[in-house]
């Protein structure tokens, strides 16, 4: 099979082949090995790689030596020849052995694609917390890898694959190296500790938050700046945004919530990144509604929602209330995907750009946070219904009847359909 060729100019950038291996295991674990490609051409491009080509392989099972077959490494070593490449960048996972073994085979840089989204990471994180959590993935990952990275840390010129934690912290010995995770989850818990403080006060003051999330590059940040007019980093590429950026919003009542954005999700999201950015993460599990954000003009939608959604189930987010935002409407031609679902109550399409669309995704988020007002005659004694009450809304009145306290409350639709639903038989009709 000739190899997918790319255009790109010719500069200094580093010269890439990708590749990558089908198997019946990678395939049920890994999602759609095609959608996986397209974007590894794009991590490729977005960590500053030239791409000339890529190689596929379907094989039945990995090979342990060289992770694709002998065959198609020396397929490899002659289109690495042939192009001037410097580097080989796998789709897959590889062990230290195979990156060794294959270095020793090409000649060439090898990276896989959980370094290559590492690298990125590193190039992007521009906080505190965010450098942190990089350098604790990095380093997370290529902990029992170090025999294997020989040439990628000897190559002069770094590139990909050697930023963030640097060439004299990776070339110290394994102790030096655990000591230097265990720092830096210390001063993780830390970073931690002080977003929990932050987190239980917004809660106390009865703010309710919103969450962003979606796959990488979907408009969320668009969407944030537009509807909040927040100053915040807005470009065309994978994972512009690491840091978790939340803003007060107002609804049309004139109530503002808290709106944040997260770290975009992608196909194969490494584990040790996961972990490293669970802090982070957590805000979406601290939400009171998530905004399911998706690039409708995508033709791989479909597939990028499922990633979304299998993603948030690992976070243990899967039963939040959710609207999905069919974001970038206007860019949706006639022969684009599928047409998005109707507008209903729990979907909208939107352009981030058009004012009207802007109003609707208010008033959608108001008509899901806030419900009716309601007045409970709750038995005085019994303070678990009370204590119920207080989590279902805001409460504006109350007073004690004899047995009975009464209870009038700004409903929270999403806690009242939650919890406050057991406060039933206790509603006094008006």
């Amino acid at each position: 099979m000739r190899p997918t060729t790319y255009d790109t100019d010719t500069d200094a950038r580093e010269r890439a082949v990708l590749v990558s291996l089908v198997t019946p295991d990678i395939k049920r674990g890994s999602g759609d090995p095609e959608l996986s490609l397209r974007e590894l051409v794009s991590l490729a491009e977005t960590a500053g790689v030239e791409v000339l080509t890529s190689l596929t392989q379907n094989k039945e099972k990995v090979d342990t030596k060289w992770f694709i077959g002998k065959g198609k490494v020396e397929e490899l070593r002659a289109a690495a020849e042939e192009l001037g490449a410097t580097t080989a960048i796998f789709d897959q996972e590889l062990s230290g052995a195979q990156v060794r073994n294959l270095e020793e085979a090409l000649d060439l840089k090898i990276i896989d694609r959980t370094q290559l989204i590492l690298d990125i990471f590193a190039q992007r994180a521009k906080t505190r917390e965010g450098i942190i959590q990089v350098e604790l993935a990095q380093l997370s990952y290529l902990l029992p890898r170090l025999s294997g990275h020989g040439k990628n840390l000897s190559r002069l010129g770094g590139g990909i694959g050697t930023r963030g934690p640097g060439e004299s912290k990776l070339e110290t010995d394994r102790r030096h190296i655990r000591g230097r995770i265990t720092d830096l989850k210390h001063t993780l818990e830390e970073v931690v500790r002080h977003r929990n403080l932050h987190r239980e006060r917004r809660r106390k003051s009865g703010v309710q938050q919103v969450a962003l999330v979606g796959y990488t590059n979907a408009g969320k940040s668009t969407l944030l700046r537009e509807l909040t007019q927040a100053d915040v980093y807005v470009e065309n590429q994978l994972f512009a945004t690491l840091d978790p950026t939340s803003r007060s919003w107002k609804l049309p009542s004139g109530k503002e919530v808290v709106l944040t954005d997260t770290v975009g999700f992608i196909q194969n999201l490494p584990h040790d990144l996961i972990a490293a950015f669970r802090a982070t993460l957590e805000e979406v599990l601290e939400a009171d509604l998530v905004l399911h954000v998706v690039d409708s003009a995508s033709d791989m939608r479909e597939e990028q929602m499922e990633v979304v959604q299998r993603i948030l189930g690992e976070l243990g987010a899967a039963g939040k209330p959710q609207v999905t935002v069919y974001n970038k409407i206007d860019l949706v031609g006639a022969n684009g995907p599928q047409l998005v679902p109707a507008n209903g109550p729990d979907t909208l399409a939107v352009s981030a750009f058009n004012p009207d669309d802007l109003e609707r995704l208010r008033q959608t988020v108001q008509d899901k946070l806030t419900g009716d007002t309601r007045t409970f005659a709750l038995p005085a004694d019994r303070g678990d219904l009370i204590a119920l009450a207080y989590r279902s809304g805001e409460v504006l009145e109350q007073t004690v009847d004899g047995e009975t306290m009464l209870m009038r409350i700004q409903l929270n639709k999403l806690d009242y359909e939650l919890h406050g639903h057991k406060l039933d038989g206790y509603v006094r009709q008006p």
